[in-house]
């Protein structure tokens, strides 16, 4: 599994664990919460209607009810009452509290609900039983035992004369009456729930993603790296930004160690010839040789020494150019005016395809460094009957030099090497090869002003492009 699926699927268990628990929390507080707040309503008008009930239920002769008392009136007159009242949305049109006075010992004197029910015996209930107790007497009962929605909350309050409890007033009201209530704040819950888990995914998801880009940010880099590009650190905030400059670090350790070792490897193989022919001549040079073969194998050393001493000079340019990150006298240059200079310089009979006004921004001694490098080892393998090809133009928002000989070209095992240090191909006719350090100045000369060398098929000869 990939690491942005593994964050992602841990992000959304978590998330999704929090959240399932958090609602079914939230959701199963809400119905006992609006029980709680209607029975502490129901407390306080219990107590309310006890009061109202003292005078008549004090004055009641024995084995009478309160039916056609004022407060009786009164009460019933409550519950006919037309009512259509909008409460946060919700539609109330009809008053369902029902109100059932006892006295102290426990029998109905008023029913709102059920008019018959006048005397029957109610001291069994609880919300009787306790409030004659001088306690706080509360019921829930079921109309239905197995329906739920059925329970009527009972509270009752005494009804008191000279600190004497002489009969108990209960209000009663159906929970299915608050069943709107509780039903919108668990679905207003539900779906606040369920668009918090849907925001808290989307973070995961972006957050997800960051982390994969940058991850697979770092991961391209290193693949560059491993292909032999060389670039800048990618920026990264934190922990991966340390991460990303660790690898710079050892990017460069690592490149400057195999460089050094590459090197100095390539750097003996090309100084055995000419050392090797040095002393070869040396040794001849002492015996007692005629003037003419002195006169050659002194030639010899010095042609060697001057070999040595320019293959040297390459070697430290180049090292010049690599601790370098970019071109030290960057100024507006004309690319086309650059290439005809050296073109000049060199003698070289060459023929333009294409010339546009170019301009650039770059260091005009190392830019005219690799030009007359291109143009040097095109010399050396071009064709005498053909000029150099040449062509300067603007392509895609990136200046080209394109430089093409009639040479024999390059043989196909050597394509895969062309451009590397010490690398070289005999010239036409001869067995002499140059130090193959020319072509490696110019690409690093490219690569310090953004752009690249690279080499293209001719037939016949080869073509050499220049990108800035």
């Amino acid at each position: 599994m990939k690491i942005g699926l593994r964050l992602f699927f841990g992000f959304f268990v978590i998330t999704g664990l929090t959240a399932f628990f958090l609602l079914r929390v939230f959701m199963a507080e809400v119905q006992p919460s609006v029980r709680e707040v209607m029975e502490d309503v129901m407390v306080d008008t219990a107590n309310l209607l006890a009061e109202l009930a003292t005078d008549p239920l004090a004055t009641l002769p024995p084995g009478a009810d309160l039916r056609g008392t004022p407060f009786a009136e009164r009460v019933q007159d409550y519950a006919q009452r037309s009512i259509d009242a909008r409460i946060w949305g919700l539609r109330k049109t009809r008053l369902d509290l029902r109100v059932v006075v006892t006295n102290a010992q426990g029998r109905v004197l008023l029913d709102t609900t059920d008019p018959a029910g006048v005397g029957r015996d109610d001291s069994r209930w609880n919300d009787v039983q306790r409030t004659l107790r001088g306690e706080y007497g509360a019921r829930l009962t079921r109309q239905v035992e197995s329906d739920d929605r059925s329970g009527v909350m009972v509270v009752a309050a005494p009804v008191l004369k000279d600190g004497r409890v002489i009969g108990v007033l209960s209000v009663a009201k159906p929970l299915v009456t608050v069943e709107g209530f509780v039903g919108r704040a668990q679905r207003r819950i539900f779906w606040a729930g369920a668009a918090l888990l849907a925001l808290s995914l989307a973070i995961g998801v972006a957050v997800t993603l960051w982390l994969v880009w940058s991850v697979r940010r770092l991961r391209d880099y290193a693949r560059r790296v491993q292909l032999g590009q060389r670039e800048a650190v990618p920026p990264m905030p934190g922990e991966l930004g340390d991460l990303a400059r660790a690898m710079g670090a050892m990017r460069e350790r690592l490149d400057g160690r195999e460089h050094i070792e590459h090197t100095v490897r390539a750097l003996t193989h090309e100084l055995k010839s000419p050392l090797a022919a040095i002393r070869a001549s040396g040794e001849l040079l002492q015996e007692d040789l005629p003037g003419a073969e002195r006169e050659r194998f002194a030639a010899q050393v010095v042609a060697q020494s001057e070999r040595l001493h320019a293959l040297i000079e390459r070697m430290l340019e180049l090292a010049k150019l690599e601790m370098r990150s970019g071109p030290p006298h960057p100024q507006p240059l004309r690319l086309d005016e650059l290439a005809q200079q050296q073109l000049d310089l060199a003698g070289a009979r060459a023929e333009w395809l294409q010339r546009e006004e170019v301009t650039v921004q770059g260091d005009a001694e190392l830019l005219a460094l690799a030009l007359s490098n291109l143009i040097g080892n095109a010399l050396a393998f071009a064709s005498a009957e053909a000029p150099l090809e040449v062509s300067v133009c603007r392509r895609e928002g990136r200046a080209v030099f394109t430089l093409r000989d009639h040479g024999p070209g390059v043989p196909e095992a050597a394509w895969p090497h062309l451009g590397e240090r010490f690398f070289s191909t005999a010239r036409p006719g001869t067995t002499t090869k140059g130090s193959g350090l020319g072509l490696a100045i110019t690409r690093q000369i490219a690569q310090l002003h953004g752009g690249s060398l690279r080499f293209e098929r001719a037939e016949p000869g080869l073509c050499v492009v220049l990108e800035l």
